[in-house]
This record gives structure tokens, C-alpha cells and sequence, in this order.
């Protein structure tokens, strides 16, 4: 056997994991950008490989979101434990929240995950069936403390929950940075944190008397919430239409 043959095979292994990385790293990009149902063509050219060298290491889509999303979803089970442990189980389920939101924001692809059902992604299976248990547990102590009506389930929480989230991606791309919203007629920028107002009127709608204190964040304007609801329509125009040219 000469040189060049033995040298073959750690050559290739090492190609083949470089290649790994290199659709870890562009799907986390585009998947962060455009949402689970991002095409996979486009990832496989951000990462500078064919069609068949991805499918060569993740054979079907919910192969590839596991392996992105693993980690990250790691993160939202640890700040459900942490609001477990909360002293304050109010404080607890608020905080727990305000994580979970702060992650759906920055990621269209985590906000898929969390929001949504995709079978066949394992770490997944295992945080929503986490996120139910933290939810269930808080919401058993206001419960039994009085804080939250006695008729509220923990399903109640999770559908409305769900639903809101599926709003953040919008609130939050209505406030992207771009030079193109300070010239005349521009569409409007609603805060970073849009999403704190809705969620805490969500949450008060929960509890058995009002709190009082104002709400986080500004209330949009009329325009702003047309921005929002356009970026929440079928219409809008996404990042991987322009990378695609279509």
C-alpha cells in the first residue's frame, strides 16, 4: 500500500468533518433567519457543498434540526430548572418566560421549535415535555397559593403561550436596524422588546387580581402594528427569496 492510499482515509474523514461543521454552522445561520421550512439547497450553498454531501450527513430535516438545535434547547431546560427552584413561584414562571421569549426573538428557527411540532427531533421531544412540566409545576403553586384562577390549565397556558410566540419573529423584525427606516415615508421601528407588553397582559390575564405597576414596553402605534402584521403575512419578503434571486 503506498503513502498516499494510507493518508486516504484520515484525509477524508477530516474533509468529512470539516464539511459537518461547515452545514452546522450555515444552517444555524439560515434556519436562524428564515425558520425551520428554510430551503435546504440554500444551506448546502452557504456552506459551499452539494446537495448530496448534506444529505450524506443528515439524511432527512429533523436529522439536521437536531443537530443545530441540541445545545440551545439544552438552555431553555436549564432556566425551566432554575424556575423550579425560584422561592417565588410567580417570580419563577415570569423569569422562566422572559427567557423562553428573549430566545424566540433572536431565532427564527427556536421559535419554530418551541412553538410548533416537529416529529423525529429527539431534544425536542424532550424540551417540550420539560417546558410542560415547568409550566405545570409553577402553575399548581400560584394555584395553590391563590395567585392564578383555579380554572386555568396548564394547556390554557402552553395554546396561548404558543400562539403569542408565533407573533415575536415579527415584532422583533419590525426592529431591525436598517438605514433604509430613517429616510422619508420609512416603515416605523417598534422597540427591541416589543414582546414584553403582550406577554405581561397575557400573564395578567392569569392571575386572580390585577397587579398594579405599568406595563414593559411601549404600546405600538398604528403604524407599527401595520408593520408587524405585515411581516406576520405570507406575503412578506424573506432572506432566502433575495439569496435565492427569486
Amino acid at each position: 500500500m503506498t503513502v498516499g492510499a494510507r493518508d486516504g482515509a484520515p484525509r477524508q474523514r477530516r474533509d468529512a468533518r470539516r464539511n459537518r461543521e461547515l452545514l452546522l454552522e450555515a444552517a444555524h445561520e439560515v434556519f436562524t433567519e428564515q425558520g425551520l421550512d428554510a430551503a435546504l439547497d440554500v444551506i448546502a450553498r452557504r456552506a459551499g457543498v452539494g446537495n448530496a454531501t448534506l444529505y450524506r450527513h443528515f439524511p432527512t430535516r429533523a436529522a439536521l434540526v437536531d443537530a443545530v438545535f441540541r445545545d440551545s434547547l439544552t438552555g431553555t431546560m436549564d432556566a425551566g430548572e432554575r424556575a423550579r427552584r425560584a422561592p417565588d413561584a410567580w417570580a419563577g414562571l415570569t423569569a422562566y418566560l422572559e427567557a423562553v421569549f428573549s430566545t424566540l426573538a433572536a431565532d427564527r428557527g427556536s421559535n419554530d421549535l418551541m412553538t410548533t411540532h416537529l416529529r423525529g427531533v429527539e431534544s425536542l421531544e424532550a424540551v417540550h415535555e420539560h417546558n410542560r412540566g415547568t409550566v405545570d409545576a409553577l402553575l399548581s403553586r400560584l394555584r395553590d397559593e391563590g395567585t392564578v384562577r383555579a380554572d386555568v390549565t396548564t394547556e390554557d397556558v402552553l395554546f396561548g403561550l404558543a400562539a403569542l410566540g408565533r407573533a415575536v419573529p415579527a415584532l422583533t423584525a419590525a426592529t431591525t436596524p436598517s438605514t433604509d427606516r430613517t429616510a422619508p415615508g420609512a416603515a416605523p421601528a417598534t422597540p427591541p422588546d416589543a414582546w414584553r407588553r403582550p406577554l405581561a397582559l397575557f400573564l395578567a390575564g392569569l392571575r386572580t387580581a390585577p397587579v398594579a405597576g405599568a406595563l414593559p414596553a411601549p404600546a405600538l402605534s398604528a403604524a407599527e402594528l401595520g408593520e408587524v402584521l405585515r411581516e406576520l403575512g405570507p406575503h412578506r419578503t424573506r432572506a432566502g427569496d433575495r439569496e435565492t434571486g427569486a
